[in-house]
């Protein structure tokens, strides 16, 4: 007998941003496809900024995971364009190399960060949570949200 009542996870769409492929495919193992029983992701890659903003305009992005490190365009430079240009951008989470440079992730108006190397429980607790988040109506920073 199966038990075939058991609910189906919710599904949400990462885009990942690194100009390094190898990057983009650990931050993915980090996350997985299951970051949590309830929670099933599907993942978009972007190796440039205008890569990001044509998967931001062409599809529904539930939470932007991005490489601090990257070049020439940085993370911490895409989250914070991505929050002034668009009125509705998704969560962002910027991977950077030292927890000293959280003080810029607050500047880009980064909703989370996570340190290299990536602790994939960590990493998986955090998506987790700001998927959960998004599906329960949390407003990004650096947004004005639906007002009324």
């Amino acid at each position: 007998m199966s038990n075939d009542t058991k609910p189906q996870p919710d599904k949400y769409t990462v885009l990942l941003y690194s100009d390094d492929a190898l990057v983009r495919d650990k931050i993915r193992l980090a996350i997985g496809v299951r970051p949590a029983a309830d929670l099933s992701v599907e993942f978009v890659d972007a190796s440039t900024w205008e890569e990001c903003r044509r998967l931001l305009d062409d599809y529904e992005i539930d939470l932007m995971v991005l490489d601090g490190e990257a070049t020439p365009a940085g993370g911490l430079g895409i989250a914070r364009q991505t929050k002034d240009e668009y009125a509705d951008p998704p969560p962002t989470c910027v991977v950077i190399a030292r927890a000293a440079d959280r003080w810029l992730a607050a500047y880009a108006q980064v909703d989370e960060t996570l340190v290299y190397p990536l602790d994939p429980v960590t990493t998986g607790q955090t998506i987790a949570g700001m998927l959960r988040a998004r599906r329960n109506g949390a407003i990004p920073l650096g947004t004005l949200g639906t007002l009324g």
